[in-house]
């Protein structure tokens, strides 16, 4: 155990030394450390805020949809393709529009519910992170897409995220009943424990509409600041890093230590295989990649990326959908599913669940590019 350790801190060492030994041989020591608090600074300032922003309002408008029954009639519309599109109950609808609406952890709170998870089965079941998280963010993603002046692009964003939902979730299912064939005939909750629930008295508590409507929107405005304030390690951390891989000097070609230098290593990675990108995703700049790199990690920080790339003028259209589409359906599930299958009881299906999403996010952004194109063409 201590000899793994041992390694693994030497290991972490040299990768953190050797990034930093390389920014600062091509940057300049004072000058790397300068840009780095300066983006994490601006980034807080002019981007945080701006999606706290966001996640407030949203936030307030998805609990007046569940306060009134918005989301049930949602629900009840949604609930016929539930079982021919991604083999799952009816009722899964309702975590597509709970996740959506919010963020992936809502998908485990409806989970905890033992009513709702009487109607699956086991294999259906421990899909649902796989589910849940094709949709995480989704309303922000679109509306933060929205407000950079692309209307049209985010909607076939979304509907890429839809096929790339498919896929990672039948694909799962897959991968789960491949493990233990007996979880595609388990029940999730016993007919004993059914009962049980089914025995218990249901209390409602009378209120005016005027008191539900204020209570709704405080309250998902408060469940969106705390989503904001969550998003600012992604945005800082991540976002910091990213962009300084990223950009380049300033326009006389020199480091100052002003926010937004870097030394282009992920657009010279990307050059190398930029037929890829082009073919498969329709990437037109090699600095559009650092989207899904980042979105892999936390969709709240790839979504600082777009207003400084538009600046740059490095995104169009169809990267607009190629980024709605792989930002919902990932929506940063390399940090959340470890803990999402964690917080279920299925620890070692992470490494499937990881692969499965892995292929449904690039089969989204595939999906939104060539529907894009088709667009196009059309119009």
């Amino acid at each position: 155990m201590k000899r793994n350790r041992t390694v693994s801190a030497i290991v972490c060492l040299t990768i953190v030394v050797g990034l930093f030994t390389y920014m600062g041989i091509v940057m300049g020591a004072a000058n790397m450390l300068n840009t780095i608090m300066r983006t994490a600074h601006d980034l807080l300032l002019n981007t945080v805020f701006y999606l706290m922003g966001i996640c407030v309002i949203t936030g307030a408008l998805g609990k007046l949809f569940v306060e009134f029954g918005v989301v049930d009639l949602i629900e009840k519309l949604l609930r016929p393709l539930m079982r021919p599109i991604f083999n799952l109950p009816g009722v899964a609808s309702l975590g597509a529009v709970m996740t959506f609406l919010s963020d992936n952890p809502a998908i485990i709170t409806l989970t905890k519910d033992k009513r709702f998870a009487s109607y699956f089965k086991k294999y259906q079941y421990i899909s649902l992170t796989n589910f849940g998280t094709a949709f995480g963010m989704g309303l922000i993603v679109i509306i933060f897409m929205i407000s950079q002046g692309y209307f049209v692009e985010p909607l076939v964003g979304l509907f890429g995220a839809v096929a790339g939902c498919v896929v990672t979730t039948r694909l799962m299912q897959h991968f789960v009943i491949k493990a233990y064939p007996a979880y595609k005939d388990e029940d999730v909750v016993s007919d004993e424990e059914l009962e049980a629930i089914n025995a218990e008295p249901e209390h409602v508590e009378e209120k005016s509409v005027f008191l539900r409507t204020l209570n709704a929107l405080l309250d998902g405005g408060k469940n969106g600041v705390e989503v904001g304030l969550a998003i600012i390690p992604g945005v800082l951390i991540i976002s910091t890093l990213v962009m300084i891989l990223t950009f380049g000097p300033d326009a006389s070609g020199a480091f100052t230590g002003a926010a937004y230098q870097g030394t282009e290593l992920l657009p010279w990675l990307a050059n190398k295989v930029d037929w890829l990108f082009k073919g498969l995703f329709g990437f037109g700049d090699p600095h559009q990649i650092a989207f899904p790199i980042t979105a892999l990690g936390a969709v709240g920080a790839a979504l600082s990326l777009v207003p400084n790339f538009a600046a740059q003028g490095w995104i169009d259209g169809n990267a607009i959908a190629v980024f709605t589409a792989i930002g919902m359906c990932w929506s940063g599930f390399l940090s959340t599913h470890t803990a999402m299958l964690d917080s279920l009881g299925y620890r070692e299906l992470t490494g499937k669940a990881i692969l499965s999403h892995t292929v449904g996010g690039l089969v989204a952004a595939i999906v939104a590019h060539w529907t894009i194109v088709l667009l196009y063409l059309i119009i």
